[in-house]
């Protein structure tokens, strides 16, 4: 196999985030990586990312992984559970994707998004009063108060769980993601959530409602219906992707415009418009990091190098978001002032784009103009440099959000 460049070791604790990017990005177009012990490959440039994510030789089946037939990965693997997760959209190709994508867009339809946006406002409103409540006297975790519970409560309310089930889900979801989690504990929480969500999807079934939930159980059109495994497996997967994105691009968005106030002042006078502020944030600092995995069925050459059959792929969309060969020279840099659109890939590309990206825009779209009328002085708390990172391998995420409302 051809490895000109070293392998770059993915830090679980994720301590230096901007310098494994350059790392990645210095390793060229196609990089060696190894996770947790597990050697992979993963694709670090826009225009790469573009062809592979779009080749049928790159396919999500876990059992054209190699190292998993071999026995070498195993369910003792911390990061296993984010590719053996059931069968859903997120898990086949081809035809199967196909019928179980449209299930899932029949369900997530443009109607369905307007139709929860006077709710997504109600709850921004609500969580705004909660901010205020708390940051009267001093500092307050704009995380833990406004931009986590935001997402969880949409989706939610899209699924039709009960609000009293939000903070065992957000518990469970956080500790699936830890790498401080130990593994036989995560495997355990994820059956968990597979009784939860099979429980749900019983109960609804049963008993339809108007939600996303009962809308996937009773899609009809494509073929056949959607399984009890099925329904269970988009909607986990669904829930992980889609509050923990959320999450990430409201915190960074808020993040960068603080830490360029002169660019925050010209979307607050209404010379930028928050949807620029919505889709650099996603070029510039992605809430997702890497996204495991795909498995080469055949022999791809990318270059000068060779995935070979059998061996693991995973997308670097942060390091894709700083192309230089696509976004400039200057791609390092947060600017909403950029003259030409901002053509980034942080959702995907091809067949296994996110389906949940028109909602994740949404409420950034109402998130943020709403924190800054409400709050103009806002500003960190401590200084930007002492922000940490989660030890999350896959996602963009902080420990906290320490902020000042009043300046």
């Amino acid at each position: 196999m051809n490895c000109p460049h070293a392998t770059v070791v993915i830090d679980p604790m994720v301590q230096n985030l901007d310098g494994e990017t350059e790392q990645l990005r210095q390793a060229g177009p196609l990089a060696r990586i190894e996770l947790l012990g597990v050697p992979a490959w993963t694709v670090t440039r826009h225009a790469e990312a573009r062809q592979l994510l779009v080749d049928p030789r790159l396919v999500k089946d876990l059992d054209a992984w190699g190292l998993w037939r071999s026995g070498e990965v195993t369910h003792a693997w911390p990061l296993i559970g984010m590719i053996d997760a059931g069968r859903s959209m997120f898990t086949v190709d081809g035809g199967e994707h196909r019928r179980l994508r449209t299930k899932t867009s029949q369900a997530l339809t443009p109607r369905r998004l307007e139709a929860v946006r006077p709710a997504i406002e109600k709850f921004t409103e609500e969580l705004l009063d909660a901010l205020a409540e708390q940051g009267k006297d001093g500092v307050v975790d704009l995380k833990a108060v406004f931009a986590q519970p935001l997402p969880m409560r949409v989706v939610g309310l899209l699924m039709g769980v009960d609000e009293d089930q939000f903070p065992m889900l957000t518990k469970q979801y956080k500790a699936f993601f830890s790498m401080l989690t130990p593994q036989e504990e995560r495997l355990a929480l994820l059956q968990e959530l597979d009784v939860f969500y099979t429980g749900l999807v019983r109960e609804k079934t049963a008993r339809a409602t108007d939600d996303l939930t009962s809308a996937l159980i009773l899609a009809d059109e494509g073929g056949e219906p959607l399984t009890e495994e099925e329904v269970v497996g988009n909607l986990k997967a669904m829930v992980a992707a889609g509050h923990e994105t959320t999450i990430g691009l409201i915190l960074n968005a808020v993040r960068a415009l603080l830490a360029h106030p002169d660019q925050l002042q010209k979307v607050l006078d209404g010379e930028i418009p928050w949807e620029t502020v919505v889709e650099e944030t996603l070029r510039w600092d992605t809430p997702t990091t890497h996204l495991l995995m795909r498995f080469a069925t055949e022999d791809i050459q990318v270059g000068d190098q060779v995935i070979a059959a059998g061996e693991g792929v995973v997308i670097s969309y942060r390091v894709i978001g700083r192309d230089a060969e696509q976004h400039g020279e200057d791609a390092d840099s947060f600017d909403i002032t950029r003259p030409t659109p901002i053509r980034h890939m942080t959702f995907g590309h091809g067949p296994h784009i996110c389906p949940g990206a028109a909602l994740s825009r949404v409420e950034a779209g109402i998130a943020l103009p709403a924190l800054f009328a409400r709050f103009p002085a806002l500003k960190l708390a401590i200084p930007d440099d002492e922000i940490r990172k989660l030890p999350v391998m896959t996602q963009n995420d902080m420990e906290a959000f320490p902020v000042l409302l009043h300046g």
